[in-house]
């Protein structure tokens, strides 16, 4: 297990990121590269973050240094590492100050950069929209949404990740704000997809004709497009929808959150639901398409569930209800967010001097956790490379280490969401499976690794009518 000794520092970090971290000298005890001159190993990470990963950890251990991206980091690798740096006991940590950095100039005050006091009342706040009455309601316009558009989709051959990413698209615009966007969808998809694209860029300043440059202006019109909705929505007393919620939210005091940050809290969210959801129903597909056996065990279960066909042969909507029904369903999408974590690795940065792994690591330090090397790690996986849903079986949940999967993060920053990316998903495969049944086109894709995962070539599927 880890060990840990947290020091009293002489001053206290600020709240806000600022340059200063620890140099070359201080970090000379850890092992680990510097890479090429300038640059260090950022194009190495870009080109084969999971390869190059394995490679440190053979070469290094579970803590070595790496210098990417304009400065040094420290990985902390396994799930002790994970469990130290999202459980934080200590509070040794600043997520603000680790993700600062990648998405400051993208998705600055987003749920995620918030640390300690400020986190705790601003996630207290947005959680009303995750309770039971806005849920129920979002459940009926996905299964509206995902029913309408599977059937468009029709039998054939198709690209699936282009196609479910411009379905949770416009989901998004139905159970989050709560309109019909038309034309401007294609305006609100690119800005999201420029955003996240800059986050990963290796030129960090927006410089004409650069990535950053794309993602900053995508920021621009998405910030002034929620910042009109807000006063909107706030004028017109709220609704059911997401963006309604969080316009009227209100802190314990009764006041209203200031509407620039429900705009930087909305933007966060639609990126983080847009995304990740759109990556791991796509790694979900591409994991049933390989293994036809348990696509079938699937749908099954969806009949059982839902009731089948209706009179007019059409699949029967989930009911919220039912949702928790879905056990084998559930536990198929928890394998694919082992298999492609949508978020592959988390950073922070030490607010303290603190041990781990026979290391003391300063204050200052930038320092990550790599979700995905503990989800394909031996230590904690049976054959981690075989596709076997059955992992997540109470039992074997209960006998695993608690911070041996964590697709959602954990501790005081577990996705708010990740009951929203579930019944998504579970209402996607109700509505799909029993329809089609889905086979790979091409064999197996190529997956880029970052930012968020997805298939290069799209992911070429044929539905067959059922």
């Amino acid at each position: 297990m880890a060990t840990l000794a947290a020091h009293q520092p002489t001053e206290t970090l600020p709240t806000h990121w600022t340059e200063g971290n620890p140099d070359a000298d201080a970090l000379a005890h850890i092992p680990g590269e510097k890479g090429w001159p300038l640059v260090g190993n950022t194009f190495r990470m870009l080109a084969d973050p999971h390869g190059m990963a394995r490679a440190m950890v053979e070469k290094y251990g579970k803590v070595y240094k790496n210098r990417a991206f304009g400065g040094w980091n420290v990985a902390l690798i396994g799930a002790d590492a994970n469990e130290l740096v999202l459980f934080d006991r200590e509070k040794l940590f600043s997520s603000e100050q680790g993700w600062g950095p990648i998405l400051d100039q993208l998705f600055p005050r987003g749920l995620m950069l918030m640390d300690f006091d400020h986190h705790r009342a601003d996630r207290r706040a947005l959680s009303i929209a995750f309770k039971p009455g806005p849920m129920r309601h979002y459940a009926d316009a996905l299964n509206r949404g995902i029913a309408r558009q599977v059937e468009q989709w029709g039998a054939g051959e198709m690209r699936f990740y282009p196609a479910i990413k411009a379905l949770t698209l416009d989901l998004a615009a139905d159970s989050f704000i709560g309109i019909p966007w038309g034309p401007e969808a294609d305006k609100i998809n690119r800005a999201f997809v420029d955003m996240v694209q800059a986050s990963v860029a290796p030129v960090r300043k927006p410089l004409p004709f650069t990535q950053m440059k794309k993602g900053v202006d995508g920021r621009a019109f998405l910030v002034d497009y929620f910042t009109q909705e807000t006063h909107r929505r706030r004028a017109e007393g709220g609704g059911q929808d997401m963006f309604s919620q969080f316009a009227t939210a209100e802190y314990d005091d009764g006041s209203l959150m200031p509407v620039d940050e429900v705009v930087d809290h909305m933007n966060f969210l639609m990126m983080a639901a847009h995304d990740t959801i759109t990556s791991s129903a796509t790694s979900l597909l591409w994991l049933l398409a390989k293994h036809p056996e348990w696509q079938e065990r699937l749908r099954d279960e969806v009949d059982a569930v839902t009731g089948g066909a209706d009179s007019q042969g059409k699949p029967r909507d989930l009911a919220y209800e039912d949702l928790g029904k879905l056990e084998l369903t559930e536990m198929a999408f928890k394998e694919a967010l082992r298999f492609i974590p949508p978020v592959p690795s988390m950073p922070r940065r030490a607010l303290r001097d603190f041990e781990f792994g026979g290391y003391r690591i300063p204050a200052g330090t930038p320092v990550g956790i790599n979700i995905h090397w503990t989800h394909h790690s031996d230590e904690y996986w049976d054959e981690p490379e075989k596709f076997d849903p059955l992992r997540f079986t109470p039992d074997k949940v209960k006998a695993r280490h608690k911070y041996a999967w964590v697709p959602f993060g954990g501790g005081a920053h577990m996705c708010l969401g990740l009951h929203f990316a579930y019944m998504q998903v579970k209402i996607l495969m109700a509505q799909l499976l029993p329809r089609y049944r889905v086979e790979l086109v091409d064999g197996d894709p190529e997956w880029q690794a970052w930012p968020i995962p997805k298939p290069r070539d799209g992911l070429k599927i044929a539905l067959k009518p059922l």
